[in-house]
């Protein structure tokens, strides 16, 4: 695999018989539209760890989203992989090389933490984990991603809940942060209301609080969180694609994090759909790398 700086300066490897809490690596491409360039969001993974420098050297610090520093107990006990290899169209072998990394990382006990990327790596990174079900899923988003096809690929963007309904080892999905129009139809709501998503919309959430989400998670469950960053609104995200006014909070999104590792337990976390050329002063990237340092933190401490 190949990177640029890693993320908070994680080694790429721990001491001999020391095994890594959590693992974080990124993947530039997964399944693309035929004629659209992707290429925008292949630089989210490392933007997001360069952005994740201005904490590099604060990690023992302490911080007042986890109630304490990053690593409780000493030394830092994860790593960064880099990226894996993904080339624009050559969807079949990105997807292949994402779910086998996936599947890699869990076998050796590691959390795996995927840096996308667009919306489309998602699909082989669930994949990744039909070996460690049964897993609910939670998605933080603007859309519900229920498109059985969209220009000719199933695999694409719009598409990754509609995919992961239909893997034996997803239990269930809790899908927050909708709003607004986009891609779906009365069709796929339906759908995936029909499977049995519970879409908790982004007024839900700010009239009642992560509760309206949290509560669908039974205790106990094995959760894989996706957070699509247009899911967040785009005062405090601006870098995505497709803004939509109206979207989670950053303290929303962490609490969603938080409750998540404390109703369940926090077995896979990626982040997805930042789109570097649209950021403003790096913010958004900012704002990733704080996320995905929460989703470290829950890991750490549900240990």
């Amino acid at each position: 695999m190949n990177g640029a700086s890693s993320f908070l300066g994680f080694p790429d490897r721990l001491p001999q018989d020391t095994k890594p809490i959590a693992a974080v690596f990124g993947a530039g491409h997964g399944s693309t539209y035929a004629g659209k360039d992707s290429s925008g969001y292949a630089l989210a993974a490392d933007a997001i760890r360069a952005a994740s420098q201005e904490d590099a050297g604060l990690i023992d610090h302490w911080d007042f989203d986890l109630g304490g520093p990053l690593f409780e107990e000493g030394a830092p006990c994860c790593v960064d992989l880099g990226n894996v290899p993904t080339r624009m169209e050559d969807n079949a072998g990105n997807r292949a090389r994402i779910e086998a990394t996936t599947r890699e990382l869990l076998a050796t006990g590691a959390v795996p933490i995927l840096l996308g990327g667009d919306d489309s790596v998602v699909i082989p990174f669930l994949s990744g984990f039909a070996d460690a079900g049964p897993i609910w899923i939670v998605q933080i988003d603007a859309h519900i991603d229920w498109r059985d096809t969209l220009h000719g690929e199933r695999y694409g963007y719009s598409s990754p809940m509609r995919r992961a309904s239909e893997m034996p080892h997803v239990a269930g999905i809790v899908q927050v942060g909708m709003r607004g129009i986009g891609s779906a139809r009365r069709v796929e709501v339906e759908d995936a209301l029909r499977f049995g998503s519970n879409l908790i919309t982004a007024r839900q959430v700010h009239a009642d609080g992560v509760a309206a989400a949290l509560r669908h998670i039974p205790e106990g469950a094995k959760v894989v969180i996706t957070v699509d960053c247009d899911g967040l609104d785009p005062s405090m995200m601006p870098g995505v694609a497709a803004p939509s006014s109206g979207g989670l909070t950053y303290t929303q999104v962490i609490d969603i994090i938080a409750g998540v590792g404390t109703r369940g337990r926090l077995v896979g976390f990626d982040l997805v759909e930042l789109f570097p050329p649209a950021d403003i002063g790096g913010i958004s990237a900012l704002t990733a790398s704080r996320l995905v340092v929460n989703a470290i933190g829950r890991i750490i401490r549900q240990r």
